[in-house]
């Protein structure tokens, strides 16, 4: 008769163990994944509705810009040009009072003001502003956010885009210019860019 040995069935306790060991790592990676897919989707979608909530008030920018006039208290249109601060008188909610706007850049916050026209003769007391943060991922640092130019800009290249002294008095076109992303990292910034003429100020545009 002939005898044969059985082959031992099922697994030891080391080979139970390393496939315990693998399948935790290979669950802990698909985690992983998972979780950096969610993450840049996220980073994706905030940066997509960042940029669109900027771009909704950008219209609105231009919009309130082109409509510039004169203050209810007879200040000039045009009150403050900087690179990262403009204010200006315009008539934003058609009621026929004229609002002081301001938008300016704090850090990385683009922000607007607005002051109601108070009292007869009409004044705009600073401390009646209402503020309202835009949008809190800037990434202008320190290219500026308005540009300014004459009445000869595109011919006239040496005096455009105007110089602080004279953007008060020669502006006549404006550009609006916003960098931003929710990351740091230049390659992938959203621009934002749109040109608006001054009405009331313009010439021959």
């Amino acid at each position: 008769m002939i005898s044969r040995k059985k082959t031992p069935s099922g697994f030891t306790l080391i080979e139970v163990l390393i496939v315990t060991v693998l399948t935790g790592m290979i669950g802990i990676g698909i985690l992983s994944l998972e979780k950096i897919i969610t993450d840049v989707r996220l980073s994706s979608l905030k940066n997509y509705l960042n940029v669109e909530e900027a771009n909704s008030n950008i219209a609105t920018l231009v919009r309130e810009i082109r409509n510039i006039r004169p203050g209810d208290n007879a200040a000039y249109p045009l009150e403050r040009a900087q690179d990262h601060e403009l204010i200006f008188y315009s008539d934003i909610d058609y009621d026929g009072k004229t609002e002081k706007i301001r938008y300016s850049l704090t850090g990385v916050q683009f922000v607007k003001g607005i002051i109601e026209p108070t009292g007869f003769p009409a004044t705009y007391p600073s401390g009646s502003e209402k503020v309202k943060v835009l949008t809190e991922n800037v990434r202008n640092a320190s290219s500026p956010i308005f540009y300014y130019y004459n009445g000869d800009w595109p011919q006239d290249t040496v005096n455009n885009p105007l110089a602080t002294p004279a953007r008060l008095s020669d502006t006549k076109l404006m550009k609006v210019y916003l960098r931003l992303n929710t990351k740091e990292d230049e390659e992938s910034d959203f621009i934002l860019e749109s040109y608006v003429q001054l009405r009331m100020l313009k010439e021959n545009l």
